[in-house]
Formats: C-alpha cells, structure tokens, sequence
C-alpha cells in the first residue's frame, strides 16, 4: 500500500509540475490548478515514439512535462519540414479547443518524453470557467502567427546564413550573461527548420567559425563570439 501511495504521488507531482509550468495555466490559483489537474492524465514516451500522426483526431491539448517533440510536416515528395521544437512548458493541439479537426502535422518524440494530456470537452469546461486562460490562449496564438510569417518571410528573403545567424542570435537567453547556446536539435533537423541541407548548416557554421563570429565546442555547445556582427554578417 505505501508503494502505492508513492506511486500516487509521484504521478500527482507530475502533473501538478506539467500544468503549473504552462503559461496558459501558471497564473491560476492553486485550487484552480487542482482542478486542472484532475482533469488531467499522464502518458510517457521513448525517443523516437509519435505522439500523433497527420490524419489523426485532434480532440485534445498535449503538453510537454520532460524531454522533446518536434512538430514536422511532409511535402508531397515526402519531405521533412520542421514546424516547431516543444520543450517542458511547451503544448501543442490548442485547435482541438475550437472545433474538431485533423492533425495537419506529424508529433514525434526527441528524446525519451512524458506529456500531460487534457481533452477537448474538459478544456472547454475550463474556458468556460476561467476566461484568463482564453485571453491567454489567443495571445500564444499571435505569437505562433508571428513566429510563422517570420519564417516563411525568412525563407523568400534572406539568404541560408543569415537564417542561420538569426536563428543562433535567437537561441542566446537575454537574461543569461553567457553567449553560450546548445543546439536544441540535430544538424538534420536544424537543416529541415531553416530550409536547407544538413551538409549546408555544417558549412556555414565553419565559414561562421572562421569568421571568428562563434566557436564550436562538444555537446552541440556554440558560444557567440560577437553578437553584433554575427547579425551584419
């Protein structure tokens, strides 16, 4: 019985550290949190798993507690482009809210992962409840909008390096004082985001090294050498 209850518990505090980190949710009472929670389950994943596939139901709001999720679509030659990278705090399947569709896109795991799940009906109750969350709702989805024209403007206007400048300078946390970044995907799937090849990305960090603009290290670390002229160049 006490294995159960650590059980219990350890699921419990899951969740709770999956829904409070959300920003749709973190600004919500801790009753209020509660509640969300119980309305909520937890499903783990390997590296590797999808979570949902193009074609699938989308009914319900899939939120990231650990690990990684990249959001790709095919091209009709069936090609990989990368939509979005999910990191704890991060969701995904926020249209489900508004009415019933199909996935237009692939959820596949980077990492070994686990995801809290909340279903349309249940989010709906709780927009309904708590107006907040609404509010908060419709201003990621103007970022997302943003985000997306920005990038599609990207790839008819600016050259393969500059993506890839942008991209880096972008990465760099504006609260930390270190320059340092580690890429949040592989050069594959880097290439697939910015539009290119990943043979393409290898080249033009070398050219951006010798340019003594960054510095390469292990572990996928690249240290920013001169911000302001890595956004000239």
């Amino acid at each position: 019985m006490k294995k159960d209850n650590q059980t219990s518990c350890i699921h419990h505090s899951g969740i709770l550290s999956c829904v409070s980190q959300v920003p749709i949710f973190n600004h919500l009472e801790p009753k209020h949190l509660d509640e969300i929670m119980s309305m909520t389950r937890s499903i783990s994943y390997e590296k590797g798993e999808h979570i949902y596939h193009a074609g699938d139901e989308s009914d319900s709001l899939y939120i990231v507690n650990k690990g990684r999720i990249r959001i790709y679509r095919l091209s009709e030659s069936g090609k990989e482009q990368i939509v979005r990278i999910l990191n704890p705090g991060d969701y995904t399947g926020e249209l489900a809210l508004f009415k019933k569709s199909q996935h237009e896109s692939y959820a596949e795991t980077m990492v070994n992962t686990s995801i809290c799940i909340i279903t349309r009906e249940k989010l709906q109750t709780l927009l309904t409840k708590y107006p907040t969350i609404a509010l908060k709702l419709l201003t990621e989805f103007s970022n997302r909008l943003e985000q997306s024209e920005k990038q599609t403007t990207r790839f008819s206007t600016e050259t393969v390096e500059t993506r890839i400048a942008l991209f880096l300078a972008e990465s760099v946390d504006p609260d930390s004082n270190s320059n340092e970044i580690i890429l949040p995907m592989s050069k594959k799937d880097l290439a697939s985001y910015l539009g290119t090849t990943p043979e393409t990305i290898s080249r033009k960090l070398a050219e951006l090294e010798e340019k003594g603009l960054i510095k390469q290290k292990l572990q996928k670390k690249i240290e920013i050498l001169d911000l302001d002229k890595l956004l000239m160049n």
